[in-house]
């Protein structure tokens, strides 16, 4: 470990790196080396083989994608082989009988998440011969079986836990299904698509004329999918998020293009926080708020106007979205502060919008350290809701459990969706309540490493202490050779014991950000920002002159084209 800075030793042992291979193999990702061989996954030979056959036969395919910033790339990288092959794909609003494959992306208020029988019975008039599925269908049991008596072949491509039976599918790539065979564990859903791709490549790319290693120009969509979705950045996501970031700050794709100029952020510089807070959300913001393929026609246009016009669009609806949901977090703060917090919190209103509330029970998981159930009715007869895990306990097996009280319910460890009859929705929380504390909790809440010291947020802890004079490009240099950020690869938290506030002050459009400058022994000036924040939204509010404990990780600012390394504030003890 000696030919890295004692900076970087430090921070790498916090995750559990004490040996100068693992490092190497850690800072500097390899697509041929830590990227899997496709085809160690069970049934990947018979789903590039059936797909094959598809094009060869000239069959109609559709890909059913889910709605979020993980189905909908998913479903971008799935046409962008189809486009390399040579097929008519659907293009700006086309719809699906026009196309030798089409896209179909379920409405997340009509339909719901998942495989649907009116979809089946849709696909079945319009002579549809094969499905493949993004980031859903493992439990898909009913319509599997239904599209299969139909002579539709499914091939689903998904992340998610099983519970119960599979589906009687063509062939199912999952990694977490029994006997998989896959050696990693943790995939996205549109990562798993980009392994079909791969494989499909690695098998008939030379058939097809396509040159190798062409697939990394989907990596992308793979990379915002996986930040998105936060599975863990290690192993061969970290390689996919790696790799994705380089392409993304490549890439070009008219909308992404456009979507970073509406938000003023600079392409070449593109990080993880702009992904996971600035393009995630709107992608999202689609299926929450309206209709999903306008995301999809964003990631997939091949033109600057019908680009503008999308990205235009999703950011005026994510601005209604965010409204929306510090509106219902208001509600919730104040029916909480009535009653008693038990182990599990279970909230909800026939009024609230089923798009957001995943949103909602994050914010609650996050304010109150607990697991969060909140259901939404919105002119339907079944209760939707979503819920978020603190980390205690996995969210499917705590759904299994209670499965009884449940319609339906899917997810992954820390998050999930499910629903529920409106007599059984009182009641929930007692039985999730009942079914939590019979069940095995995690000892440490949201830890990433087995040595990694707990968020300053969460107890107080940090990476380690630094003095005001080290926040420099030479040690954000070594810090950013960690990258892509995410979890289980958190950014570094650092202890600045005792430093005195010289100017506070709040900024933004509404002052709704918070900026505190300090001074270093060697009288230079440091800033450190927080988002969103008030002064009083600490215990121990920062004053001037008076000493403080900042925790905080570094921040290299390009807005406007102008570099500011700065301090992003984790908390103030």
């Amino acid at each position: 470990m000696e030919k890295y800075s004692e900076l970087l030793q430090a921070l790498l042992k916090n995750r559990g790196i004490t040996d100068e291979k693992k490092a190497d193999i850690f800072l500097n990702p390899d697509y041929g080396r830590d990227l899997h061989d496709p085809f160690l996954l069970r049934d990947m030979e018979k789903a590039c083989v059936r797909i094959f056959e598809a094009i060869e036969a000239k069959e109609k395919i559709v890909i059913y994608a889910d709605y979020d910033c993980d189905g909908i790339p998913g479903a971008v990288i799935l046409c962008d082989l189809f486009k390399k092959l040579g097929l008519k794909v659907p293009g700006f609003s086309q719809v699906l009988d026009t196309c030798e494959v089409g896209v179909y992306i379920p409405d997340r208020h009509a339909e719901g998440y998942g495989l649907n029988m009116d979809a089946i019975k849709k696909f079945e008039e319009e002579k549809v011969n094969l499905i493949i599925t993004v980031d859903l269908g493992t439990t898909a049991v009913a319509e599997v079986a239904q599209a299969e008596a139909n002579g539709i072949d499914v091939i689903i491509t998904d992340h998610h836990l099983p519970h119960g039976d599979l589906p009687k599918a063509f062939a199912i790539l999952n990694h977490k299904v029994k006997d998989a065979g896959y050696p990693e564990q943790v995939l996205s859903g549109a990562g798993m698509a980009f392994k079909l791709v791969q494989g499909f490549l690695k098998k008939y790319g030379e058939y097809f004329k396509i040159a190798d290693g062409q697939e990394k120009w989907l990596l992308d969509m793979a990379g915002i999918a996986t930040l998105s979705d936060m599975v863990p950045l290690t192993g061969e996501n970290r390689a996919i998020t790696y790799f994705g970031m380089k392409v993304l700050r490549r890439s070009p794709r008219p909308g992404i293009r456009k979507l970073l100029s509406i938000l003023k952020i600079n392409q070449n510089y593109l990080t993880e926080d702009d992904i996971g807070f600035m393009l995630a959300p709107r992608i999202n913001a689609a299926s929450r708020m309206g209709d999903p393929m306008k995301a999809f026609d964003l990631l997939s246009a091949d033109n600057e106007t019908d680009a503008g016009t999308l990205a235009q669009h999703l950011s005026d609806i994510n601005d209604d979205r965010k409204l929306m949901v510090a509106n219902i977090m208001k509600d919730v703060n104040k029916r909480l502060e009535k009653r008693e917090l038990r182990e599990v919190i279970v909230v909800g209103d026939p009024s609230w919008r089923a798009g957001v509330l995943g949103l909602v029970a994050g914010k609650i998981c996050e304010a109150y350290k607990k697991p969060a159930f909140v259901w939404g009715k919105e002119g339907s007869d079944i209760i939707k809701g979503s819920c978020r895990s603190d980390g205690s306990v996995n969210m499917v097996e705590i759904m299994t459990v209670t499965k009884e009280s449940l319609i339906e319910f899917g997810g992954h460890e820390m998050a999930g969706g499910f629903s529920i009859l409106n007599e059984r929705v009182h009641f929930l929380e007692d039985i999730l309540v009942e079914a939590y504390k019979n069940m095995e909790k995690k000892e440490n809440k949201k830890e990433s490493f087995p040595a990694r010291i707990a968020c300053a947020s969460m107890a107080g802890g940090f990476d380690m202490k630094m003095d005001l004079d080290d926040v420099n490009i030479k040690n954000w240099r070594e810090i950013d050779k960690m990258s892509p950020f995410g979890l289980c690869n958190e950014k570094p938290v650092f202890l600045f014991e005792g430093v005195k506030p010289e100017f506070i002050k709040q900024f933004g459009k509404k002052f709704e950000h918070l900026e505190i400058t300090f001074l270093s022994s060697e009288n230079k000036k440091v800033k450190a920002i927080s988002f969103f924040t008030l002064p009083d939204s600490y215990t121990n509010p920062p004053a001037i002159g008076k000493p403080i404990n900042l925790y905080a990780s570094f921040d290299m600012s390009r807005f406007m084209g102008r570099e500011e390394l700065r301090l992003r504030i984790v908390d103030i003890l």
